[in-house]
């Protein structure tokens, strides 16, 4: 199977734009921006340190009015790691880029709502998601998983208003418990599958299904402090 689009939990989804952006104030002397990014690139202890730099925080939090030549993916991942706090190992780092790699896909409603890119049919409830989960199995059962998960971490995530009015004026019977819930279950049930192991993601979504509430609660602060324009239909 092809590797599916939310299954990266390292830095290959930076774009050259990104190394850019970044390395703007620490050119080092006589070297090109596409030099200074090879060996970046090479060194990815060093790159996860200007990811989580107070000038790269700094950098996008005075531009964040502007269009800014940085992908999804780094944005995200940069106020992420700000809104988690200190980021002390490399499993948290990998669960860090997973995320904003799944937040930059989300970015569009249309990629939400499909458990993959090319399904012919969107899914808006997770009740339809679980069905088909029962009956698939391999690959598809495995993506299943993993998108409840994303899903549902994204929308206690991203969107806990959301959830907390339609259930409350809309009489929907899910409340953000039920998200927190399915996204735990979802996300241990994808850790133990074997292709969790072959993606190295085993660790990744063990800790998202046992800290998902930390995750959730780190990006309801990223939302309402640089994101409070987000939108998505009711």
């Amino acid at each position: 199977m092809t590797r599916p689009d939310f299954a990266r939990s390292d830095l290959g989804n930076l774009a050259q734009g990104d190394f850019r952006f970044l390395l703007e104030h620490f050119p080092a002397p006589g070297q090109t921006y596409e030099d200074i990014a090879a060996n970046i690139q090479s060194m990815p202890s060093t790159l996860e340190s200007l990811l989580s730099s107070d000038y790269a925080f700094r950098e996008i939090v005075n531009r964040r009015g502007l269009l800014l030549d940085v992908s999804p993916f780094l944005l995200f991942n940069v106020l992420l790691r700000r809104s988690l706090g200190k980021i002390r190992s490399a499993p948290e780092r990998k669960a860090v880029n997973y995320i904003a790699n799944v937040l930059a896909l989300f970015v569009r409603a249309d990629r939400l709502y499909r458990v993959q890119p090319n399904d012919p049919e969107t899914k808006a409830y997770i009740v339809d998601m679980l069905a088909e989960a029962a009956e698939a199995v391999g690959a598809r059962q495995f993506c299943i998983y993993a998108h409840v998960g994303n899903f549902a971490l994204f929308l206690t995530g991203v969107f806990p208003a959301w959830i907390e009015h339609r259930h409350r004026y809309k009489r929907r019977p899910v409340d953000r418990g039920y998200y927190a819930q399915q996204g735990q279950t979802n996300y241990h049930h994808a850790a133990v599958h074997r292709l969790a192991r072959e993606y190295g993601l085993d660790d990744v979504f063990m800790r998202l299904a046992l800290d998902f509430d930390s995750y959730a609660r780190a990006l309801n602060y990223m939302a309402a402090t640089w994101f409070h324009g987000w939108r998505i239909e009711a």
